[in-house]
């Protein structure tokens, strides 16, 4: 009774019911007055008997567990890359079960949706989302740019007539955008984000220290000794893995500075496109980011002294949002209860 009385008070001035961060990584949701109630893997477990036939085993968190407990059998899924949907019915299958899910499904039956993608993807991806929210059940769809909702989620004024500048570094890309009046002025995307940054770790050790590991491993190293500052506060870790040549398994001491030289190519990228961003701003613009600094959100934000390194080659001030990782989400969830902003913010399909 609690709950019905809480959607009928609200539901009248409402801009829409739900939202979903479709992440490469991770797919978050988030209700209107609830905050985020589902975050789990954009991932999907299969078991395949025969050519073209498969059976759902395990869907996000689930999905994790059976391919830890079971790898052999099991073949693995991400639908998402890069931010955008890269196998249309497996996105449809993750999205129908995420949706279905009971903390989801008993706040909101048909809901009506909000989806962020990447800045600048195309109409037919656009409509790939769209058709798969309503195949899981959406009444209506409505996108938006997740420059924009990270922006709103890391606190930035964005309706202001003054400049301000997003990082949002996701699991797939990193976009580096300037708002101002509610609309994105310039954005810079590049393909730099979690995953190649793991990639890059198990490179790196492949090449030069003749070491290799796992996936699960390189994301680990990025995460407790990941810097942006390699020479600074070195600190060590012992890794399991195998020798390149001889396939034996071995045990290595790795370093922060190893780790840190391994991310610095990808690192700099994101450096670069900071500085394409701002030639490619409105000179009033770039003087009120000058004032505002730069803020960083995504779960890029959170590699060590990274804000530090940003600063000191593009010579403004940073801060990173107080929540990084679930910016993009708050931000969401913001516009579910602002139909103006909504309006404003949404794309054309």
């Amino acid at each position: 009774m609690e709950i019905f009385s809480w959607l009928t008070k609200s539901d009248s001035n409402a801009a829409a019911d739900i939202y979903v961060d479709l992440g490469t990584a991770n797919t978050l949701i988030a209700a209107r007055g609830k905050g985020v109630i589902l975050n789990e893997p954009s991932l999907i477990a299969f078991s395949q008997s025969a050519p073209g036939k498969r059976k759902i085993l395990g869907v996000g968190l689930e999905a994790q567990e059976k391919l830890l407990k079971t790898p052999g059998n099991i073949v693995a899924q991400k639908p998402i890359r890069d931010g955008v949907i890269a196998d249309f019915e497996t996105t449809q299958m993750m999205l129908k079960h995420f949706l279905s899910k009971p903390g989801v499904k008993s706040t909101f039956s048909r809901p009506r949706v909000v989806v962020s993608l990447p800045y600048g993807v195309t109409d037919v991806e656009k409509r790939a989302v769209v058709e798969a929210c309503k195949w899981a059940g959406a009444k209506q769809v409505f996108l938006i740019d997740e420059p924009m909702a990270a922006a709103i989620g890391a606190g930035l004024p964005v309706k202001a007539a003054k400049g301000n500048m997003i990082i949002d570094i996701g699991g797939g890309t990193t976009e580096v955008a300037v708002i101002a009046l509610a609309d994105i002025v310039y954005c810079q995307a590049v393909r730099v984000g979690g995953h190649r940054l793991d990639d890059a770790i198990i490179d790196y050790f492949k090449k030069t220290k003749k070491f290799i590991f796992s996936e699960q491993t390189a994301e680990h190293l990025k995460t407790t000794l990941g810097t942006a500052v390699p020479k600074k506060d070195i600190r060590t870790a012992t890794v399991s893995g195998r020798d390149f040549e001889t396939g034996l398994s071995k045990t290595l001491e790795v370093s922060s500075e190893d780790v840190g030289l391994a991310m610095n190519d990808a690192i700099q990228e994101i450096i670069n496109a900071i500085h394409l961003a701002l030639e490619n701003t409105p000179p009033e613009l770039v003087s009120d980011i000058i004032e505002n600094g730069i803020m960083l959100a995504g779960g890029g934000a959170l590699i060590r002294e990274l804000d530090l390194r940003i600063q000191n080659e593009v010579r403004l001030d940073v801060r990173i949002a107080e929540s990084p990782l679930t910016a993009i989400a708050k931000g969401g969830e913001a516009v579910l209860s602002d139909p103006e902003l909504l309006e404003k913010i949404q794309l054309e399909i």
